[in-house]
């Protein structure tokens, strides 16, 4: 049985998030999505909102559950009998930096391996920064997020100031 970790910021989740779960849920037995915590990122959504968009959106996969991680991703895998860390990839960009962070895996735990997935075509230009200037815009979120994630987005920047809340109330 291998199982398998999707971690990320995931800051929002968006379709494309949503297509690898889809894609290595059907690879591996079981794969753990992992919500990472990372103390140099300011996320819009706190850790806790991320891990509940995805408990709500990974509840048609039988083999996927989801977890929050404030520590190394190779000790969450090990520690969970993980074998695989999946990574979505858009671009060279992104595959030229993943390709660092999993040789530096490898140098933490030789025994567990990068699986790249190249995300599918149509979720390609999506970039979770760029979904929140556009919510910030109020644009359409529809193609790029669940609507669960869009509803939150909207509350985050109300029209009327394109700034989100904690912006708003420091201006």
């Amino acid at each position: 049985m291998v199982k398998a970790v999707f971690p990320g910021s995931f800051d929002p989740p968006t379709f494309g998030h949503l297509n690898i779960v889809e894609r290595a849920s059907g690879i591996f037995e079981e794969l753990f999505v992992v919500v990472a915590v990372n103390r140099q990122k300011n996320s819009l959504f706190t850790p806790e909102e991320r891990l509940d968009f995805f408990r709500q959106l990974i509840a048609p996969y039988s083999n996927v559950s989801v977890h929050l991680c404030d520590t190394l991703i190779v000790d969450f895998a090990r520690k969970n009998g993980c074998k695989v860390l999946v990574r979505g990839v858009r671009s060279v960009p992104d595959f030229s930096y993943e390709f660092e962070v999993s040789i530096l895996n490898k140098s933490l735990d030789p025994g567990i391996e990068t699986f790249f997935m190249p995300t599918d075509p149509k979720y390609f230009v999506l970039r979770s920064s760029a979904i929140k200037e556009l919510a910030s815009f109020d644009g359409n979120l529809s193609s790029m997020v669940p609507p669960i994630v869009a509803k939150a987005l909207k509350a985050k920047f109300p029209p009327s100031s394109g700034l989100p809340e904690a912006e708003r109330l420091r201006t």
